[in-house]
């Protein structure tokens, strides 16, 4: 069976900066040293709002120790998002683009390549350090397969960007059950394991209408990976809200525990699983990250080596 490692999907929220670090943990620097004391994997999911400086990931791989392990969301463009015409990279401005509402819509295919091309450049730090577990791509829900065309296109397209990642681990998150429905489960899954593309795991709310993903695991690389939404379904699909209220769920032991033997079951299929909190409101991340690691126990989730001779937290 493989180690897990439980981490959470941001590291400065706002409201997890207020809540979970001390007062004198003031500064981004501080900060990350301060998480990295107690988990060992995080998820960095700014750069899908726009294209770090190669600065920026050069400091986080300084700032954390050996064995830390970053996964980095990509740019929404790269997953045919549109985004903010004020986040986009000097470069990619050159290009001609349309844009409604502020936000760039229906780029060129040009400027996707240089997208992924920027995007690698930025985050090349990390993989230099061994710091850098996948390149998270969170394709939004009307990319679907709903019909053969739509299908074929839409694996089209996956395979194009895991060109464009070469040799970085792709995570790949569906936003549309379709993908998984009973006709086509078993052939998105056979895709993804014989291109060696990690399926995302994700636990979200539940509607009627079954218009979220259920909460399949499936082991289709070596590398195991798991995302916990939440269960807010007043504040899943609402407009105009932050990703914090998007995601205000503080998850019950008894919740936990149903993910328990599914994490194992994964983790019994893998070499390494990543189970990763996206409840980024106040502390309720990093609290039910420690939980879970809890449940699941010390042989099963990889401790955190001590830092400075201390270590913190449930080993984590």
């Amino acid at each position: 069976m493989g180690r897990v490692h439980v981490g959470t999907c941001s590291w400065a929220d706002r409201t997890m900066i207020e809540a979970w670090y001390p007062p004198e943990v003031s500064t981004p620097a501080a900060r990350l040293r301060y998480y990295a004391e107690r988990f060992d994997t995080v998820e960095a999911d700014a750069p899908f709002y726009a294209i770090p400086d190669r600065r920026v990931c050069e400091n986080w791989a300084k700032r954390t120790p050996p064995g830390f392990v970053f996964h980095v969301k990509a740019f929404g463009m790269m997953t045919q998002h549109a985004v903010d015409e004020r986040a986009l990279h000097p470069e990619l401005r050159e290009y001609p683009h349309e844009v409604e509402r502020g936000r760039v819509r229906r780029p060129s295919q040009e400027m996707v390549d240089l997208a992924f091309d920027l995007f690698a450049e930025a985050i090349e730090p990390l993989d230099q350090a061994g710091k850098l577990g996948g390149v998270l791509m969170q394709f939004p829900p009307f990319f679907t397969a709903l019909d053969d065309a739509l299908y074929e296109d839409n694996l089209a397209y996956i395979e194009y960007a895991r060109s464009k990642l070469g040799r970085r681990r792709m995570l790949v998150e569906f936003r549309h059950p379709s993908w998984v429905d009973e006709g086509r489960r078993k052939q998105t899954l056979k895709f993804l394991a014989e291109r060696d593309i990690t399926y995302v795991a994700v636990d979200a709310p539940q509607f009627p209408t079954r218009t979220t993903m259920p909460p399949l695991v499936a082991a289709t690389s070596r590398v195991g990976y798991v995302r916990l939404h939440g269960r807010n379904r007043e504040t899943y699909f609402a407009r105009n809200i932050s990703a914090a209220d998007r995601f205000d769920y503080r998850y019950a032991r008894e919740e936990l525990e149903e993910w328990a033997p599914r994490v194992l079951e994964l983790a019994g299929e893998t070499d390494v699983t990543y189970v990763m909190f996206n409840n980024c409101k106040y502390d309720y991340a990093p609290v039910n990250a420690r939980e879970l690691a809890e449940i699941l126990g010390p042989e099963v989730v990889e401790p955190v080596e001590p830092m400075g001779g201390e270590q913190l937290g449930l080993g984590l």
